[in-house]
């Protein structure tokens, strides 16, 4: 159900791949509201990905770019603002990788060439969107941008790897950028820290399924989905939150606010067996 909550505002979403994305799920409800969008990603990720087909169905401007570079920011900025006559009004960044998580090292064991990769990709990006959009004066006063997290920046997650960090410094550069942003052109910047959502880069993490399942156990309104998150970003999009900025806003059901619950604690008794390596010993990190 639409409610125009969007109408005759445009902004570009970063990092849709294909329908298990939430920036998908959020490109698609910022057009239900009434918003023009243009999407980007990755020229491999276009490739491998969905990305053209939600274009076509969006009547969206589709412009491959890395994130991680400049220059190419640049163009996506130039574009869309071209594309759709003017100043955008919001901004999604939905990127994450981890090379690391990828070949599987651990976070006592990290390639650092690998770490500064996740950080670049997944954190650096943020602030390099910002700094474009602001030198450009992209962005419409009183506009939005946010920025997808997860809990593990604050909080110890198993086989969330060096992702936390990246995550950590994401919302970091939301709170500092933010007060910039807000100060100069009252632009505000806030970060979402979803549930564990199954995405096809959320499923790379170890034990993902798991940290899903205790997740819901734990939750009383249980997890939150992508789509749910794309109605809460509408609602940061939208001028209903005009004076909320540089927060980080948990949208897990109320995982963050729990110790433990009665699901969790009935589960836990059945094993006390520790997840263990091939020689038996508990495996701690």
């Amino acid at each position: 159900m639409s409610h125009n909550l969007l109408k005759g505002k445009k902004g570009i979403i970063f990092g849709a791949l294909n329908d298990m994305s939430i920036a998908w799920k959020v490109a698609e409800r910022c057009v239900e509201e009434g918003a023009t969008v243009s999407l980007s990603n990755t020229p491999f990720a276009i490739r491998m990905g969905n990305t053209e087909e939600l274009a076509e169905k969006l009547n969206a401007k589709l412009i491959p770019a890395d994130a991680t570079k400049v220059e190419e920011l640049e163009q996506v900025f130039d574009e869309s603002m071209q594309a759709m006559g003017g100043k955008i009004d919001f901004m999604l960044h939905s990127i994450g990788m981890s090379p690391n998580v990828r070949k599987k090292r651990t976070y006592d064991d990290l390639d650092y060439h690998m770490l500064n990769q996740t950080l670049d990709i997944s954190a650096i990006s943020f602030h390099k969107m910002l700094q474009v959009a602001y030198k450009k004066d992209a962005i419409n006063e009183w506009g939005s941008v946010v920025a997808l997290t997860y809990g593990a920046a604050h909080r110890t997650m198993y086989g969330y790897n060096d992702m936390a960090d990246a995550k950590a410094m994401l919302e970091s550069i939301a709170r500092s950028f933010g007060y910039i942003y807000g100060r100069k052109r009252s632009v505000r910047i806030n970060t979402i820290s979803q549930s564990p959502t199954l995405t096809t880069a959320g499923s790379g993490i170890k034990g993902f399924d798991s940290l899903m399942d205790f997740s819901e156990r734990m939750s009383p309104l249980g997890n939150a989905t992508a789509a749910e998150c794309a109605d809460y970003c509408i609602t940061l999009f939208s001028d209903l939150t005009k004076k909320v900025t540089m927060q980080n806003l948990f949208h897990d059901g109320g995982y963050s606010s729990m110790g433990m619950s009665y699901r969790a604690m009935e589960q836990y008794i059945k094993s006390f067996e520790g997840i263990k390596d091939e020689d038996g010993n508990v495996i701690y990190g």
